[in-house]
């Protein structure tokens, strides 16, 4: 007897339908074959799933067993397929009504005594379900939390492979999960409960500036200054001042975090936007993403939220330019011989330098111990076309004794994230039908539309262009930072002093260090 089964394959973050069919002969000699490009996990499957089926008393007469992943031209690789390989199993045996897993999608990995256990994907996986028009969906219990936020899909999580086969059969129905998506988008649930904030950065109140221009329009943002000054410490404290996710922004990045495996068992979306900083010795595999199996890399999983890399300069040079297609497009595409996987990467890139290997080139008290040859050696690790990229070059200079003084608080993390939230409101509502979300994704038509300036202005902006050498790319971001700072203000449009102030904020330029 043939009986099929569907679930679902990922392609990038995103799942299509497989078709699971398990045809069950008795005549002939007993034998077991895969098809359908079944790969690796996949193959092994057939070994999980005989174990949990003989441990949960279900045991199968012998007989000739084909099983075919359709379509058949893609590769299948992972362990989800177990669940819906054993519950076709039983069916083709006629152990279960044949008829029984009509309209279902089945997904997750089987232990050898029948447990089920969580699948990365869970969520484009229910996505995919849901445009088919399944009946419904079987996940793991580890699972059903993120597959749940799919409204309209009824989403049924198992422990054990003995719970599905007496759901589908009828006879124990596991209840529908019914998700509390107003609970994790309450207001006070989203209210950022961090331990740090703004007011405890001693001094630096230009950098401050800078952080809440950056913040307000999502803006790519290197700090320059000497140790100790505090770079460090500005980043780290972003989060606390960024806007909470929209549902269709936590949709994207949890997407993302499931089909990595590193959303947190139970945890229906993620809700905070991403703060990832790795270490200065990740491949460029793994800061974009690749590998034999494409997964997200680092510009990925800091998708909608900020990607912080300290000691700029120390990361292999080749590791870095590869950073310029995503800054640039917000998406990343790895492709491999039989595969070519596009990954969002619409990212707020946050950076740190010193000014020269010692770090002291600008400190005011210690003198610089760094040759011209070695200050230019370190410097040209980074690429004149990747500062291009970053919009505000901040400085950050020694903290003088007066601002560490007990009682010396600047502006703290609810002020500045309060005017960040009013900007971001005037984009939402600006952009609201131009299918961007902040000004860091103007360009083109929408940058002539949304940043017109006055014939003052023109000339203003076309003198500082000239005198320090502004490339095309820089002098697009300077109008994205300007419309951020009228934004802040609440102004209409773009006056000189916004233009003159984005300006300031290009200060490798300015100084003409690349």
């Amino acid at each position: 007897m043939i009986v099929a089964i569907h679930s679902a394959a990922l392609l990038g973050i995103d799942a299509y339908t497989i078709r699971l069919e398990v045809d069950f002969a008795r005549q002939g000699m007993p034998a077991f074959s895969m098809v359908g490009l079944a790969e690796g996990a996949v193959r092994e499957s057939k070994e999980r799933v005989f174990s949990a089926l003989r441990n949960t008393g279900l045991r199968l007469s012998p007989g000739r067993i084909t099983v075919n992943f359709a379509p058949a031209d893609r590769r299948k690789e992972g362990s989800g397929y177990d669940l819906p390989l054993a519950l076709a199993l039983l069916a083709a045996a006629e152990i279960i009504p044949p008829d029984a897993l009509d309209g279902w999608y089945a997904a997750g990995e089987l232990s050898l005594s029948g447990e089920v256990r969580p699948i990365p994907g869970a969520l484009p996986l229910a996505l995919c379900a849901r445009e088919a028009g399944a009946r419904g969906i079987l996940v793991p219990a580890g699972n059903g939390a993120e597959a749940s936020v799919v409204e309209g899909l009824p989403v049924h999580p198992v422990s054990h492979l003995a719970e599905a086969v007496d759901h589908v059969t009828g006879e124990k129905p596991i209840p529908a999960l019914e998700p509390d998506l107003a609970g994790l988008f309450d207001g006070d649930r989203l209210a950022p409960g961090f331990s740090a904030d703004f007011s405890e950065v001693k001094g630096q109140e230009h950098a401050k500036r800078a952080v809440e221009i950056a913040a307000a329009g999502g803006h790519n943002l290197l700090f320059l200054g000497p140790p100790g000054s505090g770079k460090t410490m500005l980043a780290q404290r972003i989060p606390t001042v960024l806007p909470p996710l929209s549902f269709e922004e936590a949709l994207e990045v949890t997407k993302i975090y499931s089909v990595a495996g590193r959303l947190p068992p139970g945890e229906a979306l993620v809700t905070q936007r991403p703060f990832r900083s790795p270490h200065h010795t990740i491949s460029d595999a793994g800061l974009v993403g690749g590998g034999v199996y494409p997964r997200p890399g680092e510009v990925s999983l800091s998708h909608r939220g900020v990607l912080f890399l300290d000691e700029l300069p120390e990361f292999k040079k080749q590791v870095l330019e590869v950073l310029r297609q995503p800054l640039e497009d917000g998406y990343v595409t790895i492709s491999r011989a039989a595969i070519s996987l596009t990954y969002p990467a619409g990212l707020m890139l946050v950076a740190a330098m010193n000014p020269c290997p010692c770090g002291y080139l600008t400190h005011p008290k210690h003198p610089c111990t760094c040759g011209g040859a070695q200050i230019q050696r370190y410097r040209s690790r980074l690429s004149g076309p990747l500062l291009d990229r970053i919009d505000l070059h901040v400085e950050v200079p020694a903290v003088d004794y007066e601002d560490l003084r007990p009682g010396n608080r600047g502006a703290d993390s609810a002020t500045m994230r309060q005017r960040i939230d009013a900007a971001r409101a005037i984009q939402r509502e600006r952009y609201a039908e131009d299918g961007i979300y902040t000004n860091a994704g103007l360009s083109g038509r929408l940058l002539e539309k949304h940043c017109v300036l006055d014939e003052s202005e023109h000339e203003f902006l076309g003198q500082a262009v000239r005198r320090l050498g502004l490339s095309a790319r820089a002098y697009t971001r300077v109008l994205r930072i300007a419309r951020s700072i009228a934004d802040l203000e609440g102004a209409e449009r773009i006056a000189t002093a916004h233009l003159a102030e984005a300006i300031n904020y290009r200060g490798l330029d300015r100084q003409g260090a690349i």
